[in-house]
């Protein structure tokens, strides 16, 4: 199987959609030998924030010399960076590999009449096997939906379960109340295991330490107040935390600090649950933090202008795009890319971040059959302005929108896309291919 086949073959599992359950994933893993068996896991669950602790938090391992597993959802750059071992990519013909391995195991399992899997719990089965495979010392594992019947909550040997801020995302399938969807979220906690949790609203941790008791798990919150600024700008930013005097971190965005702080937390909960020999060090904490990239989080693709792209993909992420905006560039107007799911909370999103839009340019997401059209797009824009002056228009293609933003903008001027995680590597591309036909003439 060649790895343009293997993505054939995903393409069509996923045209069946995706089911809540952990029964077929079980299944599945079984005809693989349960390869998550032999894997020691931090597992990661929560509404915004999950990929940047994530990257902090593996980065730091594999600069400790543990090898390190990292498994995330959505991607921005590639289908392949979903899976890596110490922030390298899984090959293509590895992939293609394991893909036709975990077919046959599929293929038993409809021929024995039992419920097929999902192409996420297909992917989280590759996932597991490549990680055996690349004898990884930890994986650190970000659910893909919700917690207690996520594809990946099919683990055991979780050391540390890591939450997130958690908001209202998800309600039709999660909850319908932040508790309910807390406590979904909870269901990754196993018996012994540590938590640690970035601050959460009180009925959030309720539920947390409810199902913590319940395990006789130590629950270890973040402490961001805790943490003193100390120089900070679009590029990054250098804070002190609990005796560390200068952590630095290239993501910008001060919601970055809180993340941040919640890897750090993590780290000290391994720490502790090892032997002091394999703890890890000071020096190795502050060098993960600062050769951590996360692209797609408040990242500065250019300078000339300055052009931003940001995941800020439903109201709590909106609120701290809003932040960051205010203290990045006071009294600016920027122009915007947005595309957003028809899902999603876009009115709200439009709300927060409209007061500081000279120009906006609407697309359509890749995905046709999430994607809110640009025209709505536009139109909720257009109704959510109180200035008259705002231009907004519905671009529809991502290129196409890039190219009109970088045309008509001055170099002192801020260009921003936002609005999901899933078209942003291609806003990237595309300002990239521009920026250079541009330098060439």
């Amino acid at each position: 199987m060649t790895y343009k086949e293997a993505r054939v073959y995903l393409d069509e599992v996923s045209k069946y959609g995706s089911v809540l359950g952990l029964d077929a994933i079980r299944g599945l893993l079984c005809e693989l030998g349960n390869p998550q068996d032999d894997l020691k896991f931090i597992h990661i669950a929560g509404t915004n924030g999950k990929g940047s602790v994530l990257a902090y938090t593996s980065t730091i391992l594999s600069e400790a010399g543990l090898k390190t597993g990292r498994y995330v959802s959505p991607t921005v750059l590639s289908y392949l960076e979903r899976i890596q071992v110490d922030g390298q990519w899984i090959s293509e013909e590895i992939f293609a590999e394991l893909v036709e391995e975990v077919q046959r195991a599929v293929a038993r399992m409809e021929t024995d009449g039992k419920a097929s899997p999902t192409v996420f719990e297909i992917e989280t089965a590759i996932a597991f096997l490549y990680f055996r495979k690349m004898k990884c010392d930890v994986v650190v594992l970000e659910t893909g939906l919700g917690g207690r019947l996520d594809a990946t909550n099919v683990v055991k040997n979780t050391e540390i379960a890591v939450f997130v801020a958690i908001s209202r995302d998800h309600m039709g399938f999660l909850g319908e109340t932040l508790e309910e969807i807390a406590e979904n979220k909870a269901g990754i906690i196993k018996p012994g295991c540590t938590v640690v949790s970035a601050v959460q609203e009180p009925c959030v941790r309720a539920a947390l330490e409810r199902e913590a008791q319940k395990y006789g798990c130590t629950v270890i919150y973040a402490e961001p107040e805790k943490a003193e600024v100390i120089e900070e700008n679009y590029l990054g930013q250098t804070f002190a935390y609990k005796g560390m005097e200068a952590i630095q971190i290239g993501l910008a965005g001060r919601y970055q600090i809180g993340n941040a702080v919640t890897a750090w937390e993590v780290v000290q909960a391994w720490n502790h649950r090892i032997s002091e020999a394999g703890r890890i060090s000071e020096q190795a904490v502050c060098a993960g933090f600062a050769k951590t990239k996360w692209p797609g989080r408040f990242t500065c693709i250019s300078e000339n202008p300055v052009f931003i792209v940001d995941g800020a993909h439903n109201e709590d992420a909106a609120r701290r795009l809003k932040e960051s905006v205010e203290i990045y560039f006071p009294k600016k107007k920027l122009t915007y890319i947005m595309g957003v799911f028809k899902d999603k909370e876009y009115e709200k999103i439009v709300e927060l971040m409209i007061p500081y839009a000279k120009r906006v340019y609407t697309v359509d997401l890749p995905d046709g059959n999430r994607s809110l059209s640009s025209e709505v797009l536009r139109d909720v824009i257009k109704k959510a302005s109180d200035d008259k002056t705002i231009e907004a228009k519905a671009v529809g293609t991502v290129e196409d929108a890039v190219q009109c933003a970088l045309q008509n903008a001055g170099n002192e001027d801020v260009i921003l896309a936002f609005g999901s995680l899933s078209y942003l590597g291609r806003v990237m591309m595309a300002a990239e291919v521009f920026q250079n036909m541009r330098k060439r003439k």
